[in-house]
């Protein structure tokens, strides 16, 4: 009895380990295969800007970490992207992690027909939206597309 309930710890641990190494290629196979790897804008050709727009960059690192930095001109910061699935309308829902917010965001990104990248929502942990449905919360605005920059 024992000697079975030995190889359940040892083939859940190998489970487990399993998963936790397939959770981390399939998060970068699955950026990769949307097209999200890069740099966005919505003017490739302006100097980032806070008021005018940013330089959002998706990377692999050596490590296999997924990597969002985001560049303002005055300000630039790097966080972990820590999940990205696809549903069935081909929306990507991201989740990335912002150690100086202290706090996980949530967001989904449409990538449309001529190319460009579109925000449809971006939320808070605790389901507070500063994007909902393509617009900004606080104007009603759509969000702009972004193009590809590099």
């Amino acid at each position: 009895m024992m000697r079975r309930f030995g190889c359940w710890i040892a083939a859940a641990v190998l489970w487990v380990a399993f998963t936790s190494l397939a959770g981390a290629e399939t998060l970068a196979a699955t950026v990769e295969q949307w097209g999200l790897f890069g740099s966005w804008a919505v003017d490739c050709a302006a100097q980032p800007d806070r008021d005018r727009g940013a330089f959002l960059t998706y990377e692999i690192r050596k490590d296999g970490r997924v990597m969002y930095r985001r560049d303002f001109g005055e300000a630039r910061d790097e966080n972990e992207v820590v999940s990205a699935t696809v549903n069935a309308e081909g929306l990507l829902n991201v989740m990335v992690y912002f150690p100086s917010l202290h706090q996980t965001r949530e967001f989904g990104l449409l990538l449309q027909k001529d190319g460009s990248l579109r925000a449809i929502y971006n939320r808070s942990e605790r389901g507070e939206y500063t994007i909902r449905d393509g617009k900004y919360v606080t104007t009603g605005a759509p969000t702009p597309a972004q193009q590809r920059c590099d």
